[in-house]
């Protein structure tokens, strides 16, 4: 499979999951969370805001595109968002979902990596259509652990960065950090894993002559 067929089932892949509406309220849930508790203060207020901007993607998400499980996801994931913090009348647990989310997938990418079966590789390979040769191959074997390697320092470099700024509820900041350190970054690692696969990319894999889509 040529590297062009496999961005294209990737692409798939991501319009399946919500594509770029799915981003857009992962970030959306977060900066506006944190737009509102600047201006009012209010925590469980702030909260409600978020759900209702949220709400309002998945709405139009349900009434456009009928992708209910889709609209459904990402309204369950800023509701739990908004309930801890309502809950507790702390803003930043707001953002306890983005602060131990990245260390639970950082110790599974690194679990993956250790028995040298990096989850990179599963993905795609899944995608490919292939189970479990693409292992016995060192060459791709080294490219999908140095794709997952990618996705690891960014779990790294999230948790060492957002945990002390929960324990020390610096919210702004935090907020920040969660929003930048999500989705857009998340993108970025894609983007690292994209470029790697394509520059590395054997004969065999990448056939002759092969045009690479411009979308990543």
């Amino acid at each position: 499979m040529t590297m062009g067929v496999l961005t294209r089932r990737s692409l798939t892949l991501f319009a399946a999951v919500g594509g770029w509406r799915t981003v857009a309220e992962a970030v959306v849930s977060k900066a506006v969370f944190l737009i509102a508790h600047l201006l009012t203060g209010r925590v469980l207020l702030s909260a409600l805001v978020a759900v209702g901007a949220v709400a309002v993607f998945a709405i139009v998400r349900a009434c456009t595109d009928r992708k209910y499980w889709q609209a459904g996801a990402g309204l369950m994931i800023v509701g739990v968002s908004a309930s801890l913090a309502g809950g507790t009348g702390q803003a930043v647990d707001f953002y306890l979902v983005s602060v131990s989310l990245p260390a639970v997938a950082g110790t599974v990418f690194l679990v993956s990596m250790l028995v040298r079966w990096p989850i990179i590789g599963g993905l795609v390979e899944g995608l490919r259509g292939e189970r479990s040769g693409w292992r016995r191959d060192r060459a791709r074997l080294r490219r999908y652990q140095a794709c997952t390697a990618v996705f690891l320092a960014k779990f790294g470099l999230s948790v060492t960065v957002m945990v002390p700024l929960y324990l020390a509820g610096r919210v702004t900041a935090l907020g920040i950090a969660a929003t930048v350190l999500g989705t857009p970054a998340t993108g970025l690692c894609a983007y690292a894993c994209w470029r790697i696969l394509r520059t590395e990319a054997s004969p065999r894999e990448a056939g002759p002559a092969v045009t690479v889509p411009g979308h990543g």
